[in-house]
């Protein structure tokens, strides 16, 4: 039996603690622009999804979940592409002129790589599709090519 297709990515959702907090953030740091909000049964807007500039149809949802964002503190559930190095210097120049703190331009795994926090501390990173090919698979955390095309043997 085949595995059906899937067709892309329809929404990452991000938890957060403080959600006006978290909208404004991002819609300065990213552009974010909200076109769908979630209200409780009490009423409240506990939850808000929208677009990011260069996403496509790809949504992003925010929703106020305090545990959850706790545990994804220093976590990077998704990374958002950009083309080359030179995109993440314009990046990294954004972001100073916003005062967001972020790493220098790092030589990741397969391109180049820009680390920043949101308000909640979840990791966003920038990563290039753009390839500089440097061989970092000797260094620990880095990645490095599969060699099978199988799943692990003690995989299940």
């Amino acid at each position: 039996m085949s595995v059906p297709q899937l067709a892309g990515i329809h929404h990452v959702k991000i938890p957060v603690t403080d959600l006006p907090r978290s909208l404004a953030w991002y819609q300065r740091v990213f552009g974010f622009r909200a076109t769908h909000e979630f209200p409780e049964a009490d009423g409240v807007i506990r939850g808000v999804a929208g677009v990011l500039p260069g996403l496509g149809d790809t949504m992003v949802a925010f929703r106020v979940n305090t545990d959850a964002a706790a545990g994804c503190k220093g976590f990077d559930p998704v990374g958002f592409a950009v083309a080359d190095r030179a995109d993440l210097v314009a990046w990294a120049a954004h972001l100073d002129t916003l005062n967001v703190p972020h790493s220098p331009v790092i030589e990741a795994s397969i391109g180049w790589l820009l680390v920043f926090n949101d308000p909640d501390g979840l990791e966003m990173h920038l990563y290039t599709w753009a390839r500089h090919g440097i061989d970092q698979s000797h260094r620990p955390g880095y990645g490095r090519p599969v060699v099978s095309a199988g799943p692990p043997a003690n995989a299940g």
